[in-house]
This record gives C-alpha cells, sequence and structure tokens, in this order.
C-alpha cells in the first residue's frame, strides 16, 4: 500500500491521529527532504522507521525503487515537506505507477495552503482554479496570466515575497483592477490577510513593505462581462456618459454595464479627467 500522508503547514497541532499512525507503522516514508520531514518528525515526537528521498530531481531514479518495494509488500508513505502530497510535486507520477502496477494507493487527508487560503479570502469558493507558481520573469508571468484571466473561477496561485510587487503588478495590467486576497502563514503565529484591490494592495506594500514568508494569491474570478470589456470599450462607455451624468453616476452606470467593480471605474474616470487637464 501507498498512503499519501497530509503533514501541518504551520501549527504542528493539525497532524491527524491517522496520519500519526500510519507514519509510525510504515516500512518506509518517501520525503521531498529528509532533513526538513526528520525535523517535523522529531517535533511531533513521531519515531519513523526508515525515510528515502523522492523529490524532483530524483523522482525518474527512485520511482521504480520505490515500485519494486510496494510490490513486495513493502508498506510506503509518501510525504512532502509541508501540507497534502501531490500539490506542486511530482507525486502524482508514483501514484500512477502505482495504479499501473496494480498496487493500492489511499490518502490520508489534512492540511492544505490551497484550501485554507480559498477560506480566508472571502472570495467564492464554489468553482476555483489552483495554477501553483507563476513563473519567475514577468514575460512568462504575464502569459500564463493571460491564459488564466477569462476562466471563470477564483484563480489561487503560489508567490514569493520578493515577487510580490512585480506580481501584483502584472496581475493589475493583464487581468484588471481585480479584488484579491493575499494570505501568508496559514497556520502559524503572524497568518494574516490582506484583502482589497490589486491597486489598493500595491500602494499598501509599497508605503509598508513586503510581508515576509509563504504566501497565497486568491484573485476574484472573470466574469463573462470582463472578458468582453477592452480598456478602450471602458473609457468610450466612460466619455459617453460623463456627458450627462456626474463622476459618481457614471461610476454606478458603467460598473452596473461592465461588471467591473465601481472603484477600478470610479479610478478610471479620474485617470481620464487628469490626463484631459
Amino acid at each position: 500500500m501507498l498512503y499519501l500522508v497530509s503533514t501541518p503547514i504551520g501549527n504542528l497541532g493539525d497532524i491527524s491521529e491517522r496520519a500519526r499512525q500510519v507514519l509510525q507503522t510504515v516500512d518506509l516514508v518517501a520525503c521531498e527532504d529528509t532533513r526538513t520531514s526528520g525535523q517535523l518528525f522529531s517535533l511531533l515526537g513521531i519515531k519513523v522507521t526508515a525515510t528515502t528521498p523522492y523529490h524532483e530531481h530524483n523522482a525518474d531514479k527512485a520511482r521504480p525503487k520505490l515500485i519494486e518495494k510496494l510490490k513486495k509488500g513493502v508498506h510506503i508513505a509518501l510525504v512532502s515537506d509541508a501540507g497534502t502530497p501531490l500539490i506542486s510535486d511530482p507525486g502524482y507520477k508514483l501514484v500512477r505507477d502505482c495504479y499501473d502496477a496494480g498496487i493500492s494507493v489511499t490518502t490520508i487527508p489534512g492540511a492544505n495552503a490551497v484550501l485554507s487560503a480559498l477560506q480566508l479570502s472571502g472570495l467564492p469558493s464554489d468553482a476555483f482554479y489552483f495554477g501553483g507558481f507563476l513563473p519567475p520573469k514577468s514575460s512568462g508571468r504575464q502569459h500564463m496570466l493571460k491564459n488564466l484571466k477569462t476562466i471563470p473561477a477564483t484563480l489561487i496561485v503560489y508567490e514569493t515575497p520578493n515577487r510580490l510587487e512585480e506580481t501584483l503588478t502584472d496581475i493589475l495590467n493583464v487581468m484588471g483592477n481585480r479584488f484579491i486576497a493575499v494570505v501568508r502563514e496559514i497556520t502559524k503565529k503572524f497568518e494574516e490577510v490582506k484583502r482589497g484591490l490589486v491597486s489598493d494592495l500595491i500602494e499598501d506594500y509599497h508605503l509598508n513593505g513586503i510581508p515576509k514568508g509563504e504566501l497565497v494569491l486568491v484573485i476574484e474570478r472573470a466574469t463573462n462581462t470582463q472578458s468582453e470589456w477592452t480598456e478602450q470599450a471602458i473609457d468610450n462607455l466612460i466619455q459617453e456618459t460623463l456627458t450627462n451624468h456626474s463622476v459618481r453616476d457614471t461610476a454606478d452606470i458603467v460598473s452596473g454595464i461592465s461588471g467591473l467593480h465601481r472603484k477600478t471605474i470610479y479610478n478610471r474616470i479620474l485617470k481620464i479627467q487628469n490626463d484631459k487637464e
């Protein structure tokens, strides 16, 4: 049997009793990093029989050896550095090969940064898309964001603190001024959720500095109307509406027609007016 065991992402109290039992009774634990997992097991007071590395750099060589062990009746648990295995790691290939070899697989559910961030974001959770880590370079990041732009689901991605401001700027330029939640240090002492329009968060981080820790970005979904309205079309509608309405009424009217946030439209109106002066 291959056991997919979830471990805490921060708070050690999130380890389940079932996870403890499995980790202490299996013959071998395959770890993304044996040192990281070893420290975790020590803190949790879990005594494992043996560990072996299994990560993206050695997976192709290690996987056949693990499959052979499983065929011989060895029980193996797979863990990532933190959270649920197979999220942004090569574990799915091991699961696939187990099925091909007729080996049983089961999961030990537990902590997960993606779902936890979605819960904390306050954004709709009926449909969501997880995009993993965004590309490190702006060109690749913008290309990926363009592909995600029209998906009618709440978007979830991982990001590092040193790229946060650049990524938020790319989101603003590619996707528009959407509502977003930046969730960090989930279940840890300095857990924090910052919510607002992308432009507001960019300004906040510029003034107060970039946060530390592990970040999850949860981005407002696209609507059908959002994907149909270009920036030029919005500007044209604003200018037409302003001829007979106040700024406040124009923001309400254009927001209702386009499906975009009222604040997004209001800021656009101010920019148009400033450009004319």
